[in-house]
């Protein structure tokens, strides 16, 4: 390949770069955007600030839009240390949400990661119980020792000590995405199997099949998807 058909080449490499990491950003967004659209009013209205509050998957994102800075606790119920500390969260809920300090509004949830895998995979949570506090697309995991006070403290003063995760890798920015969008398809193939194989009676090898079948018609839409938006791409050159 000679000098000048590199150069030439690499405009078309970038506009590649481009529409793949549009193209799959929009994919990796679709699915959140229609759980927001499709469930009941009730499902996605912000719960009301009496207490810890419950995020699922479904009201995540409609809540913490709300302008609020949100801390955030991922336990799993069988976890005897979320257990225990759970009077101590209450409390803290309690007295945070009781605070009159307009400035810095901060509201306390709980999500349960054992159930709501994909969130807790957007934001990397290896334990339970795990502790961040969220501002927008600020986020910044706590560390310190695990009690009411020390809590209290980092929801209203030194969270500005502690930095902050990079939004690339966090649960915000297309890493967080993307392994959000793994979880929930990895769960989604499983689930196809236990009911292609257990209710429909299909043999192992032929459920299998099925699904790597789906797999194939998927990933040619992507691809022809990506044609049609690198050739309109090019006209428009």
């Amino acid at each position: 390949m000679t000098t000048t058909t590199k150069m030439r080449s690499l405009p078309f490499l970038r506009r590649m770069t481009f529409a793949s990491f549009l193209i799959a950003t929009i994919l990796l967004s679709w699915n959140d955007w229609a759980e927001i659209q499709f469930v009941t009013a009730a499902e996605t209205t912000a719960p009301k600030a009496e207490g810890v509050i419950q995020l699922t998957a479904k009201n995540f994102d409609k809540s913490l839009s709300d302008g609020n800075s949100w801390l955030i606790e991922f336990y799993a119920p069988w976890c005897s240390h979320c257990t225990r500390f759970a009077p101590s969260y209450e409390a803290v809920a309690e007295q945070l949400h009781s605070a009159k300090n307009k400035k810095h509004k901060v509201k306390v949830a709980k999500v349960d990661g054992a159930t709501e895998r994909a969130l807790a995979s957007r934001f990397s949570v290896k334990g339970f119980p795990t502790f961040f506090l969220v501002n927008g697309w600020s986020v910044r995991e706590y560390v310190g020792h695990r009690s009411q006070e020390n809590l209290i403290k980092f929801a209203t003063k030194t969270y500005e000590e502690v930095e902050e995760m990079p939004f690339l890798f966090g649960p915000f920015g297309p890493m967080g995405q993307l392994r959000s969008f793994l979880m929930r398809s990895g769960t989604w193939v499983v689930g196809m199997y236990e009911n292609l194989t257990e209710e429909r009676g299909l043999k192992p090898l032929i459920a299998m099949a099925v699904l790597c079948f789906g797999g194939i018609v998927v990933g040619l839409t992507m691809i022809a998807v990506l044609g049609v938006v690198m050739m309109s791409k090019m006209k428009q050159d």
